[in-house]
């Protein structure tokens, strides 16, 4: 079933044109009832008659919305133009709203790729494109709009993990928003076409992982912030510590044997890599 236009006139024209068969009419019966005029009766009757089922098709349609017409159980077109519109007599109108919706989804406690409980969370931005499909294919488009909608929220979470602790660069929930937020509105674009509903944008707006997990998790993202950040010291000392070999090689023509190379990177790294602050201590051995 596709949306389609049905027919319908400006309201305005069609209610002027109405009290104007009423006047015609009610003037015929006037006229034959005084004349013993059947005919001129009987088209005066038949005027007001139409001026009644036309002015019974009458509707309003607000901005943003449609009006679905169904004519003794069967579809026959929307009126999609706001205003007031003369129709098909004798016709059922459903109204359906064309505004741009949100549905935020509740707090789903789902497995990542790697089996760990998370809790995740979504807004997804719809409207309705297709009124004749929203109403007539699904029993309820905003409740299956829903449901769709946390059963693709489950899927999308359970492709990717939470997060990764190697440089592999591989997209993982928390560091990849937007790729994941686009999978999830493919995956319910997919799911919706069939209600009339496009998706107009989908974001998360919760992500964490679950309690009786997130003790354990967060220990080891400091474990692995801390292992960086000590990476980067010791790299940092290595590099300092061979740039004063060798300046004091070149200025002073020292020259350095393994063994007090040795004592001197000791201590050199002892004092960068160390979190307290370092004592001095001067050997006096050596001046005996």
């Amino acid at each position: 079933m596709k949306e389609k236009q049905v027919f319908h006139i400006n309201g305005y024209v069609g209610l002027v044109l109405a009290i104007l068969f009423v006047i015609g009419g009610g003037w015929l019966i006037w006229e034959g009832s005084t004349g013993d005029n059947i005919a001129s009766i009987l088209f005066g009757a038949l005027l007001i008659l139409i001026a009644a089922f036309g002015a019974s098709s009458l509707t309003i349609v607000g901005p943003n919305e449609a009006r679905v017409l169904t004519f003794f159980g069967k579809y026959i077109g929307t009126i999609r133009d706001s205003g007031l519109f003369m129709t098909v007599p004798l016709t059922n109108k459903f109204s359906i709203s064309l505004r741009v919706r949100n549905f935020n989804s509740a707090i789903l406690k789902v497995n990542d790729l790697r089996g760990n409980p998370i809790e995740i969370a979504a807004v997804i931005v719809f409207k309705v494109v297709d009124t004749s499909m929203a109403l007539f294919e699904v029993d309820d488009y905003e409740q299956f709009v829903e449901i769709q909608s946390e059963s693709a929220i489950r899927h999308v979470a359970s492709e990717y993990p939470y997060d990764t602790f190697d440089d592999d660069n591989k997209i993982t929930l928390r560091s990849n928003p937007t790729e994941v937020s686009d999978r999830l509105t493919e995956e319910l674009q997919a799911r919706l076409n069939v209600a009339g509903v496009e998706i107009v944008e989908t974001r998360l707006t919760h992500l964490a992982y679950a309690t009786e997990i997130a003790s354990a998790m967060l220990q080891r993202q400091q474990s692995s912030a801390i292992l960086s950040a000590r990476k980067v010291i010791v790299e940092g000392a290595v590099s300092i510590t061979e740039d004063t070999i060798q300046r004091l090689e070149k200025d002073t023509g020292m020259k350095l044997s393994d063994d007090k190379k040795l004592q001197l990177i000791n201590n050199m790294m002892v004092t960068i890599i160390s979190e307290r602050g370092s004592q001095p201590i001067i050997n006096t051995s050596d001046l005996k």
